[in-house]
Parts: C-alpha cells; structure tokens; sequence
C-alpha cells in the first residue's frame, strides 16, 4: 500500500480523536506484514499525562490483534498548518518495532506529505545499537 492512501485513512481517522482541550486531532495508519491497516487516534484526558497519541494507540491496537509485523505508518494532523511529525514518545515506542528503513509518513492540512524513515526520525536509536538489531 503506498504512503499517500495509508495517510488519506490517517486523515479520516483523525475525525474520531477525542481531543477536547487541545482541538488538536491526530490520526494515524499502521500498515502490517499482512496488508492489514490498523488506525489510532489520540485520546485526550483532563490529567494530560494520561492521554495517548495517535501512533501509540494504533501499535497497542495492532499488538492487541496478535500483529507484530508492521510495515509502514502515517500520521495526520489535520488542524496543523503544517506537517507535524511523531512526538519522542511515539519514536521511542516506534523504534521498538520498527527497522532503521521502515517508512514515515506525515502531513497536515496543507496537503504536503512528508516522506522519511525511522532512521532519519530516531537516528540514535541505542536499544537497537545494544541489541545488535
């Protein structure tokens, strides 16, 4: 599946966030080893630390299926002038699953869609240095 169409479900994914205090909706597509799309959108909550980003909600969805092998993700912030990419905290937990070359897209609403890897997001990943991956 080609970056732009796993974005354009990200898009529409967005439209479920429940993000009440920033306005600010995320969605996100996760492409698996087996063609599968899982989405994840962010999840706000009165105590800030609580909520969860879009990316994180979509890998917890995907593990929770029994799927570990993901292929690709894109991100949309569709109330952003400007593509915004994955906060530390989804690169962290990407970088658990994902290899140096796996793909990264991300836009928002100006239609620009960013291209990159994992290794261009999180070039000092230690935990895949240390594990030899």
């Amino acid at each position: 599946m080609e970056l732009e169409k796993l974005f354009e479900l990200a898009t529409e994914v967005a439209n479920r966030s429940y993000s009440p205090y920033s306005k600010f909706r995320v969605g996100a597509a996760l492409l698996c080893g087996d063609g599968t799309v899982v989405l994840g959108t962010n999840v706000e909550n009165r105590s800030y630390g609580l909520g969860i980003c879009a990316e994180r909600s979509a890998i917890v969805t995907a593990l929770t299926q029994g799927k570990g092998d993901f292929r690709a993700i894109a991100v949309s912030t569709p109330d952003s002038d400007y593509p915004v990419s994955p906060c530390g905290a989804c690169r962290q937990v990407l970088s658990e699953f994902a290899s140096k070359d796996f793909p990264v897209a991300f836009g928002g609403a100006d239609g620009r869609l960013v291209k990159t890897t994992m290794g261009e997001l999180f070039p000092f990943d230690a935990l895949h240095e240390l594990a030899g991956k």
